[in-house]
C-alpha cells in the first residue's frame, strides 16, 4: 500500500511597500510570481519565510527608514536561526544595491524595479546558497513579457501598470536613474489584464506609469491600426464589460495632449479627477527644475480640462524650497494654487538626492525658511481640500463600495473624485456602485447615508 505524499506546508511571504502606486502594483505582481512557489501572504514579518521591502528613493528620510527597518528584520532573521530570506526591491535597491549589502549583510537579495519577475529564480538560488545577490539591470520590456497575463484581484478597485520609466530628467528626481527610460506596454497585454480583472469583479481601474500620459502603442488591427495615446486606450478599455471607472496617475504637463483632454468629455467611465504635478508656480524655478513647461501652460491645461469636464477635480504635487527659490518664487506658487483650487495636493520640502543635478546647485534654502513656506502652502491646500469636500454635502453621489468601515455595520467606498466615503450599509454591497447622500465632511473624507444601488458611475 502506497502512503500518499503530503503536500509541503505553504511558505509565508511578507511584503512591505513604500512610496508610490507603482510600488503598490509591483508588490501585487511579486505576490503573483511567488504564488506558484507556494508563498502565501501574512500580515507581519515576524513569522515570514521571505520578507520583501519594496522601497522608494524619492526622499532621503524614506531611504533611511528602509535601513532602520532592515535592522529590526535582521533580529527576526537571527531569531529564526537564519531561515528567513530578506529581499530589498524597488528604487532604493536600484540606486544603492551594493551599499545595501555592505550596510546590512543580513540581506539575501537585492533587485531593482525591472527585475522582480526574476524573484522566484533568485529565491531558488538563495536557497541553494548560489548565484548573484544583486539584480538591478534595466529590462522593463522583459519584465512585462515575463509576468503572468492573469493576476489575482484584491477587491473591486485595482492598479494596472501601462507605462514605466521617465525621459524627462527633472533636476530633482531620481526616477530616470532608478526606473530607466520610458517604455509603454502593448495594447493587447493591457487589455488581457484588464479583462481578467473585470472578470474577477474589478470595476475601478487605475492606469499607472511614472509618466502615464506618455503612454503610446500600436492600435489593434481591428481598430484600424495606427498609434494610440492614452485617450484612445481609455476609450478602448471603457468598452470592457464591468469596467465602470478608469483613472490614471501620475501625469506630466508636457504629455497632456488634446486627445486625452477630449476623452474626459467623451468617456463617462474616465473619472473627473486629474492628478497633474506642477511642483512650482514660478517659471524661473520650473526652468531650474527642467520641467519643460511654464506656469501659464499648466494653467491652460487646467482651464481646458474643466471646459471638457466641468466637474473635474484637480490634484497636484509641490516642492518648496528648491535651490534658488526666492520669496517671490514661492508667492508665485501660492498664487497658482489660489487660481486653480485643488481637491487634494501633496507638498514637500526639497530634499537633495545624491546624483541629481539639483543636489549640486547653488542657493540651497535654509531649513527654517522651507519649514515656514511649507506650513503656509499646506494651510492653503488643506483649506481648499476641506472646502471641496464640504461642497459635496447635500449631494447624492455614486460610490463604489470597497470594503467594511472601521465601525460595526459601516461600509467604506470611493466617490468619482477619489474621496473616502463612510456610511452604514451591509457588507454584501462590496463591489457595487450605490447612491449615497452626503451628510457630512472633513478635510479627508465624507460621511453619507445609503440610498440605493445604481448601474454605473
Amino acid at each position: 500500500m502506497t502512503t500518499p505524499t503530503s503536500r509541503p506546508e505553504p511558505k509565508r511571504l511578507f511584503i512591505k511597500t513604500y512610496g508610490c502606486q507603482m510600488n503598490v502594483y509591483d508588490s501585487e505582481r511579486m505576490r503573483d510570481v511567488l504564488r506558484p512557489l507556494g508563498y502565501q501572504p501574512v500580515d507581519g514579518p515576524e513569522t515570514a519565510d521571505l520578507v520583501v521591502l519594496n522601497t522608494c528613493h524619492i526622499r532621503e528620510k524614506a531611504t533611511e527608514k528602509v535601513y532602520s527597518e532592515l535592522g529590526q528584520i535582521k533580529k527576526m532573521k537571527e531569531a529564526s536561526g537564519g531561515k528567513m530570506t530578506i529581499a530589498v526591491a524597488g528604487c532604493v535597491a536600484q540606486a544603492e544595491g551594493a551599499e545595501i549589502v555592505r550596510r546590512q549583510p543580513a540581506v539575501d537579495l537585492v533587485l531593482g524595479p525591472q527585475a522582480y519577475h526574476k524573484l522566484p529564480e533568485m529565491v531558488a538560488r538563495a536557497s541553494r546558497a548560489a548565484g548573484d545577490r544583486l539584480e538591478t539591470e534595466f529590462e522593463t520590456l522583459e519584465k512585462f513579457d515575463a509576468l503572468p497575463k492573469q493576476r489575482e484581484a484584491d477587491g473591486p478597485a485595482a492598479f494596472l501598470s501601462v507605462q514605466e520609466g521617465c525621459d524627462k530628467f527633472c533636476t530633482f528626481c531620481v526616477v530616470p536613474y532608478t526606473r530607466g527610460a520610458e517604455l509603454s506596454r502593448p495594447v493587447d497585454d493591457i487589455v488581457i489584464e484588464a479583462r481578467s480583472l473585470a472578470a474577477q469583479g474589478v470595476r475601478d481601474i487605475s492606469l499607472l506609469g511614472q509618466n502615464v500620459n506618455a503612454w503610446h502603442g500600436a492600435a489593434p488591427k481591428l481598430e484600424g491600426g495606427g498609434e494610440w495615446g492614452l485617450g484612445q486606450l481609455a476609450r478602448h478599455l471603457s468598452r470592457i464589460g464591468g469596467i465602470d471607472r478608469i483613472r490614471y496617475t501620475t501625469s506630466h504637463p508636457r504629455d497632456m495632449d488634446d486627445d486625452l483632454i477630449a476623452a474626459h468629455g467623451e468617456v463617462p467611465e474616465l473619472m473627473p479627477f486629474l492628478h497633474l504635478p506642477v511642483q512650482s508656480g514660478s517659471d524661473r524655478i520650473l526652468k531650474a527644475m527642467n520641467r519643460g513647461h511654464t506656469a501659464e501652460h499648466y494653467l491652460d491645461i487646467m482651464r481646458r480640462m474643466r471646459d471638457a469636464r466641468p466637474d473635474m477635480a484637480l490634484a497636484s504635487d509641490f516642492i518648496v524650497g528648491f535651490p534658488g527659490e526666492s520669496d517671490q518664487d514661492f508667492e508665485d506658487t501660492m498664487n497658482l494654487v489660489r487660481e486653480v483650487g485643488y481637491a487634494i495636493a501633496y507638498s514637500f520640502k526639497y530634499s537633495p538626492r545624491p546624483g541629481t543635478p539639483a543636489a549640486d546647485m547653488f542657493g540651497h534654502v535654509p531649513e527654517e525658511v522651507k519649514d515656514e513656506r511649507l506650513q503656509r502652502l499646506q494651510a492653503l491646500l488643506k483649506q481648499q481640500q476641506t472646502e471641496f469636500n464640504a461642497s459635496k454635502v447635500g449631494e447624492t453621489l455614486p460610490v463604489l463600495v470597497t470594503g467594511k468601515g472601521k465601525m460595526p455595520g459601516q461600509a467604506h467606498g470611493r466617490s468619482p473624485w477619489m474621496q473616502a466615503v463612510h456610511f452604514d450599509a451591509p457588507e454584501s454591497l462590496v463591489g457595487q456602485i450605490v447612491d449615497v447622500k452626503i451628510v457630512g465632511s472633513t478635510m479627508s473624507s465624507l460621511t453619507g447615508e445609503y440610498a440605493h444601488a445604481v448601474e454605473a458611475a
